[in-house]
């Protein structure tokens, strides 16, 4: 999608927890308001409502988790496709050590790199909002 289309749209980092529950909700028949993280991925995945921020770090993570869970190669194909054509790469030039999980530095470096307005996530605490600029949300409060 062309930048200038994207405009007015927050900058959302989707933390790997968010996209695992997200996929776990469309696996019944979707019913909007059941699971608040498939409310997420679905409202994107039609609406394109906000901007997508990633890295490879980031996308490395969502393979392994989904892999590790075992979901299908080819479900997790398909989402990790659809996410890198249609999200924000984002290009980190430093390393922090930013949150209590070094697992979640990436989705923070990512956050704040990429000027991000909100991170997505089920474990706020990972994310201290004061050493970062975006909002920490939960699915269910993140609105776009």
């Amino acid at each position: 999608m062309p930048r200038k289309a994207r405009k007015g749209k927050p900058r959302t980092v989707v933390d790997t927890n968010v996209l695992v529950a997200g996929i776990a909700g469309f696996r019944e028949p979707f019913i909007h308001g059941r699971n608040p993280s498939a409310d997420v991925l679905h409202r994107w995945a039609e609406q394109n409502n906000f901007v997508w921020l990633i890295t490879e770090d980031i996308l490395e993570e969502y393979k392994e988790v989904l892999r590790r869970l075992h979901v299908r190669p080819n479900v997790i194909g398909k989402v990790v496709n659809l996410i890198r054509e249609r999200a924000d790469e984002v290009k980190v030039h430093a390393s922090a050590q930013i949150s209590p999980d070094p697992k979640d530095d990436a989705f923070c470096l990512c956050a704040e790199q990429g000027k991000a307005d909100f991170i997505i996530t089920l474990n706020p605490s990972d994310f201290p909002e004061g050493r970062l600029k975006a909002r920490v949300v939960s699915p269910r409060l993140f609105r776009a």
